[in-house]
């Protein structure tokens, strides 16, 4: 049971942060404190989002968390593992080609060394979050192919939610701060997710 409280109390303390450097950033407006912030919020999410599932792979193991629960597992098995690797290929080629593309364009990485400029090449073209979207996807990709009720709830309703809460609350503010101009017309032309086809 360590585990499942471990996984809901870090998404929750990833929301609670996201809300309050928000707030505080909204305050405190300048590039200087958009990258401390986001230096910290990242922090919260290696340690709320990415750390607790990884410890549930191998503790108890994500086909172990309905039962541990009482909840029954997700039916038609093959399906869904079949749907869980359908969606871990484009969400493991947008979280690959992202940290490439800004590493390469940006000169920095997806999380303590900030990029130093307006990443919009490539898949950067389609969407403003294609790291975010391979993150979900992957996540989702988890959750069907150990045909877990619980990983499913604790994605789509937890974990997906306070990250799109993070990237509208603070990120876009934190990359206004830091970028200007560039950042705000950038914004009005690529969508905020979902990828533009054509």
């Amino acid at each position: 049971m360590f585990t499942v409280y471990y996984v809901l109390i870090g998404i929750i303390t990833f929301f609670i942060a996201a809300l309050v450097l928000g707030v505080w950033l909204r305050a405190h407006r300048s590039k200087e404190n958009a990258e401390r912030s986001s230096r910290v919020l990242h922090f919260f999410f290696f340690a709320g989002l990415v750390a607790p599932p990884l410890l549930a792979i191998f503790y108890p193991g994500l086909t172990h968390f309905d039962a541990l629960l009482g909840l029954p597992s997700l039916p038609f098995k093959p399906f869904f593992f079949a749907l869980g690797i359908i969606l871990a290929v484009p969400g493991l080629y947008f979280l690959g080609v992202t940290n490439k593309l800004l590493r390469s364009l940006g000169s920095g990485t997806n999380a303590f060394i900030l990029t130093k400029r307006i990443v919009d090449d490539d898949i950067y073209k389609r969407t403003r979050n294609p790291m975010s979207l391979g993150f979900y996807l992957f996540a989702l990709a988890l959750a069907f192919a150990s045909s877990s009720t619980f990983v499913l709830l604790a994605a789509s309703l937890g974990l997906i939610p306070a990250h799109a809460f993070f990237l509208k609350y603070f990120e876009e503010l934190e990359l206004e701060l830091r970028f200007g101009e560039s950042y705000l017309e950038y914004k009005k032309t690529v969508s905020f997710l979902i990828p533009r086809i054509g």
